[in-house]
């Protein structure tokens, strides 16, 4: 996706790809300067983790509390949140506007925090966050008191609690890895507890019809793939790092021949 937008910018640029393991985060952080790098992403598990080794911080990702795009600035790493607006052009993109909504998030790592912020800051009336491990989801329920005056409660991502707030409940977004590379497993969601008027985004792109996808369409629910999102957080860190406008046709059509 980036690597075409740099030959239609005409940039002798090139976007790769390293797998940074936890306990190696601050020595790549430090080769991203020293290397003269223009600027990264950073995907799962590093995007809570990278915001101390940051020598910037951009007011809504130091709300959020996750960066997912560093640009170098004069030497200075800046972090910025690109999936907070590339997750609201998405929904906007779909016509499903939060406002009046409640909303269930399963997951409560970075990405979850740009979706929920997102969910809280225009407007959903409740926010559920579910997570494996409870005591996260109830960190990210209190870090979002900032953001708006929304009720918002933690659950532990289990099928019981989740079977019981889905009557109550109009858009479900999935933050977690589950489903990626058409591996992880599946989520503790029930068919049968999934109704038509529900509208369920799945984060996860690759496939683009997820199992959660597939179970929602089979109940007639609105199911939204994780590509546009995919696309639209993409595009904005391409401004960030170029200063030129992000060729999203081109960036769009590589992605849904690449996937």
């Amino acid at each position: 996706m980036h690597n075409a937008a740099f030959k239609v910018l005409g940039l002798d640029w090139v976007y790769l790809a390293f797998n940074v393991e936890p306990q190696w985060l601050p020595d790549a952080v430090v080769g991203i300067r020293a290397l003269g790098f223009k600027g990264v992403n950073v995907t799962i598990p590093h995007k809570e983790a990278i915001l101390p080794l940051l020598d910037e911080i951009d007011p809504l990702a130091k709300l959020i509390g996750a960066v997912n795009t560093v640009v170098v600035k004069e030497g200075k790493l800046v972090g910025y949140n690109t999936d907070a607006s590339g997750f609201w052009r998405s929904l906007k993109e779909e016509g499903v506007d939060p406002q009046g909504k409640e909303a269930l998030v399963l997951g409560a790592g970075g990405a979850a925090r740009a979706v929920a912020f997102t969910l809280v800051e225009r407007g959903c009336s409740k926010l559920y966050i579910a997570n494996r491990t409870y005591n996260r989801a109830q960190e990210l329920a209190e870090a979002l008191k900032e953001a708006g005056p929304v009720s918002i409660e933690p659950l532990p991502l289990e099928e019981g609690p989740l079977s019981t707030i889905l009557p109550e409940v109009d858009l479900i977004v999935n933050t977690t890895s589950v489903g990626m590379g058409g591996k992880g497993g599946e989520l503790p969601l029930r068919a049968d507890k999934l109704e038509a008027r529900h509208i369920v985004y799945d984060l996860v792109y690759n496939p683009p019809s997820t199992k959660l996808l597939e179970m929602a369409r089979s109940k007639g629910c609105r199911a939204i793939s994780g590509l546009s999102m995919l696309l639209y957080q993409g595009a904005e860190a391409l401004t960030l790092w170029t200063g030129r406008e992000a060729p999203i046709e081109v960036m769009k059509q590589v992605l849904e021949e690449l996937l």
